[in-house]
């Protein structure tokens, strides 16, 4: 069975360059236009309603949290296109396992800020893709890195702990 693509939007699609833009790369990509869910819509709920879709979620530039809800679920990024300099496509896959080795990670992290976390952490291991202060003192982290071994030991020798992987791209 041929993968259904889902766009979602949270913005107004009327004259959207970038909304015209995603349907047309997703549609060349899959050979139909995506259907479309606008609004503030559950991303795993739509996931789980269409398990064999791909749900392409817009990131963009100044966007935080996008990845929260794919913390704890069934659901992982497979790939990433980058429509324009301020917004790339997420394809989100539920149940998938990404496979390939030397591929970018997006590896989550509760992290306190401390200098001896970011003097360990050098951008050959990870770098920073977002960030979201916690009421707690702590910063959730979303990194991205082709060796998560690497991560979770710098991880775990500073006392911060490891999330999870959301996926490879």
């Amino acid at each position: 069975m041929k993968a259904v693509p889902i766009l979602y939007w949270s913005r107004k699609t009327n004259n959207d360059s970038e909304y015209q833009l995603a349907r047309k790369t997703i549609s060349a990509a899959h050979g139909i236009m995506p259907e479309v869910v606008i609004g503030d819509t559950d991303i795993m709920d739509v996931l789980s309603k269409n398990p064999e879709s791909i749900l392409y979620y817009p990131v963009f530039c100044e966007s935080t949290g996008w990845w929260g809800e794919l913390l704890g679920g069934n659901a992982v990024v497979t790939d990433k296109i980058i429509i324009s300099p301020e917004c790339q496509l997420m394809a989100i896959e539920m149940g998938k396992t990404p496979a390939k080795k030397g591929q970018n990670q997006l590896l989550a992290a509760e992290i306190y800020p401390t200098s001896g976390f970011f003097k360990k952490m050098n951008s050959s291991i990870a770098t920073v893709s977002d960030m979201l202060a916690t009421d707690a003192g702590t910063i959730l982290a979303l990194f991205s890195g082709k060796n998560p071994t690497q991560f979770v030991n710098i991880l775990e020798s500073t006392g911060n702990s490891y999330l999870g992987c959301i996926g490879r791209y």
